[in-house]
């Protein structure tokens, strides 16, 4: 299956074969569009003029790594205080795990641990953590015992919740709905 999170070929190409940038757009998903923080990692890219290596993104001068995201047009709505959160990313990964996202979850005994290693890392709260279980699981095969339990509701086969079930333009059609949906229901209460 091949990543159609930011709905354009070569920032959902670097998606596919980057974990450091699945990780890096799943960190810029919040208070944006979706695509808008998945196509985050590919523009940071084009600007470094080659794919995003944990070493190098931590080792970048704050000031200069938080004016590249802040270039028009900007990575994020919030690009400096963006910045930081995935230079701390990066540096959490060099220390935790020699710079390779893979191993977050290339080697964990089942779902809980994919999902406890996610928690660990800066920005990810529990639904981010479950969100980027389920992405991994329904999308990307790496699918370790227990892990649609592990990802909450996010796992669950045939749902529309989150990025985890965006295959292409209908399926993100049907998340927004049942987002929408969700934040009516929430707002009668």
């Amino acid at each position: 299956m091949r990543i159609q999170l930011a709905q354009r070929t070569e920032a959902d190409e670097l998606l596919g074969r980057s974990p450091l940038a699945l990780l890096v757009g799943m960190l810029l998903d919040q208070q944006i569009p979706m695509e808008w923080a998945f196509t985050g990692p590919y523009t940071i890219s084009e600007r470094l003029g080659h794919d995003l290596t944990a070493e190098e993104i931590a080792s970048c001068e704050p000031e200069a790594f938080a004016a590249l995201l802040a270039e028009k047009p900007a990575v994020h709505r919030y690009p400096k205080s963006m910045a930081a959160r995935v230079q701390q990313l990066a540096a959490y990964l060099v220390e935790h795990y020699d710079g390779a996202p893979e191993k977050i979850w290339a080697d964990a005994a089942d779902g809980k641990e994919v999902l406890k290693r996610l928690l660990e890392l800066p920005g990810y709260g529990k639904q981010k953590a479950q969100i980027f279980l389920a992405l991994l699981g329904k999308q990307l095969g790496v699918q370790p015992p227990g892990w649609r339990e592990a990802a909450g509701l996010y796992g669950e086969e045939g749902s529309f919740r989150s990025v985890a079930d965006v295959i292409d333009a209908d399926s993100l059609g049907r998340v927004r709905a049942t987002k929408q949906e969700a934040k009516r229901t929430a707002k009668a209460k």
